[in-house]
């Protein structure tokens, strides 16, 4: 079976454009973003009067970028955390 075979068509409309993307997870999830990213852009253009829609789409992924970057540290410090707390337990149970 082919990758896309399992691939289902979601239409979304982001800034006033229609899409039809495909999507190997849930229609809704797809769906969810799509609005999410509207939302986000909507939010700057309401700020930057006057940009063009490219202008809003690249703020709109530096901010998204600087989400991701973000939940990246969080997740890298949780890691180190856990692991530190896994040494600990380790050697607490170690019997000598």
């Amino acid at each position: 079976m082919e990758p896309s075979a399992d691939k289902k068509l979601v239409r979304v409309t982001i800034f006033q454009q229609a899409y039809t993307l495909r999507s190997s997870g849930e229609p809704g999830e797809t769906e969810a973003l799509a609005e999410a990213v509207d939302s986000l852009m909507h939010q700057i253009s309401s700020r930057a009067a006057g940009a063009d829609s490219a202008r809003i789409a690249v703020l709109a992924c530096l901010h998204l970028a600087d989400k991701v970057r973000q939940l990246e540290k969080d997740y890298d410090a949780l890691n180190a955390r856990i692991a530190a707390l896994d040494e600990r337990v380790a050697n607490t149970l170690k019997i000598d």
